[in-house]
């Protein structure tokens, strides 16, 4: 029986852990805090549960246009941090219970690599193990920026965004990618001033261009202001708490904050973990991977955010039972371009494989179909038909190469179109796929048509003579 050691307990090194036992293997695991890591605790699910009474609260503060009368609706912060925290802690218990129902041997403390086949591990009982593999799955943590003040209470990271003691008045975010935007969304429903600095041009810079264009005109709407091209440059108290300092455009504007949360995104959590004393070929932190996910050192494999290809639980998770597969002598499979991403705002953002633009960098011939929810009759019932369906297809055959939605519900419908990629469906296959009507999942069908010109609830986009 082989025996396998996952270090880390979040998505990518649960997941590993289990479908190792499942193929026969004696499975060990190493977590130092609670399981389920980044994600399951300080990340995607107390953020989501903060978010979905946010959206609630929302949308009750309009709720004479929807026939609702609604008055005094309030936030009770204490409650909703309790009820996060029983989010959390359900889960956490249910990933130990698939563990031992898997047999999996939990431990408890902190890992180092001894060499490449042993694990000390430092805890209440410290101890050495060996193994016929190991699994790193050790995760990431947030980047810190270097700026005068960053030590300063009330300059948080989005760790500590989760557990305020109440809904502050005001807040200045540095950083618009995802995490920068979801808790601009979370914070300006409740109440709070919010402004988001951007060091780039735009934010979202990974998301298509026209979604991240519709998503930030929805928050600027709600009183979230935005400012691009932008850079903190120092923050201080003040009277009002906190001033941040932000150049933009050669000047610099002065905003006063009760809080500065730094979300500029996250790095790999690899060091004084032995990876530099065993020879592992890393990059900035990253350790390099090949697509196995086994390291340049036989029998040591990297998932998830610590080999840095994408910081996504469920890529972690993925990563995990190929990695686990892989070492139990059976043929992995991963394919990285039906990982979908999503963005838990209202209106939600979800988008797989390539963007327009990546297309047009890669010079491919390419087609593409736009439908607006608008057209879409669920979408009106739920938020006014805001938002946007978006389809690329290659334009030779048709197969679909990228599918980037805006709207309610979008982060659930995007699995329709990675599994479009992932069989390598076209559109016309989209096109004779019959959709429930209603719903808002039917707008796939009619971006596919619009893809063909064929968009029954949309005007064409050149009128017909």
């Amino acid at each position: 029986m082989k025996r396998i050691i996952v270090v880390g307990g979040g998505p990518g090194g649960y997941v590993a852990a289990i479908r190792a036992a499942q193929l026969g293997a004696e499975v060990h695991i190493v977590e130092v805090e609670a399981m389920g890591g980044t994600c399951l605790n300080v990340g995607c699910i107390p953020t989501k549960a903060l978010l979905h009474t946010a959206e609630l609260y929302s949308q009750l503060q309009h709720g004479k246009s929807i026939g609702l009368k609604a008055d005094k609706v309030s936030i009770d912060w204490p409650a909703l941090q309790s009820r996060k925290h029983a989010v959390v802690n359900k889960l956490v218990k249910g990933v130990e219970s698939l563990l031992k129902a898997n047999k999996v041997i939990i431990h408890r403390g902190s890992a180092v690599l001894k060499d490449i086949k042993t694990v000390e591990i430092s805890g209440t009982e410290p101890k050495l193990i060996t193994a016929d593999a190991i699994i790193l799955a050790v995760g990431s943590e947030p980047v810190q920026i270097p700026f005068p003040g960053a030590d300063l209470t009330g300059v948080i990271d989005s760790t500590g965004a989760l557990s305020l003691p109440k809904v502050p008045e005001s807040m200045v975010i540095i950083g618009g990618g995802v995490i920068g935007v979801e808790f601009a969304d979370l914070y300006s429903s409740l109440g709070c001033k919010v402004t988001v600095v951007e060091l780039l041009p735009e934010v979202l810079p990974a998301v298509d261009v026209e979604i991240a264009g519709l998503l930030k005109q929805q928050l600027a709407k709600r009183g979230v202001s935005f400012m691009t091209g932008a850079k903190l440059t120092a923050v201080r108290h003040s009277v009002s708490g906190l001033t941040a300092s932000i150049t933009v455009d050669n000047k610099t504007v002065e905003i006063g904050a009760e809080y500065v949360l730094v979300a500029v995104g996250r790095k790999p959590r690899t060091a004084k973990i032995g990876l530099e004393e065993l020879g592992v070929k890393m990059e900035r932190g990253k350790v390099m991977v090949d697509k196995n996910f086994s390291t340049n050192i036989p029998g040591l494999y990297a998932i998830g955010d610590c080999n840095g290809q994408i910081m996504l639980a469920h890529a972690a998770s993925a990563q995990g039972i190929a990695a686990a597969e892989h070492i139990m002598g059976h043929a992995a499979a991963y394919f990285a371009n039906t990982i979908p991403s999503c963005i838990y705002t209202s209106p939600e953002v979800a988008g797989v494989g390539l963007t327009e633009e990546q297309v047009k960098q890669n010079e491919m011939e390419y087609k593409f179909g736009k439908f607006s929810l608008g057209g879409n009759g669920k979408s009106i019932i739920e938020n006014g038909g805001i938002g946007l369906i978006k389809i690329i297809a290659g334009k030779k055959y048709g197969e679909i190469l990228g599918v980037h939605m805006i709207g309610p519900r979008v982060t659930d419908m995007i699995a329709e179109a990675a599994l479009a990629i992932r069989l390598e469906a076209t559109v016309d296959e989209l096109i004779s796929t019959i959709h429930a009507h209603p719903t808002v999942s039917e707008a796939v069908g009619e971006a596919a048509l619009a893809v063909e010109e064929m968009a029954i609830h949309w005007p064409p986009r050149v009128q017909r003579n």
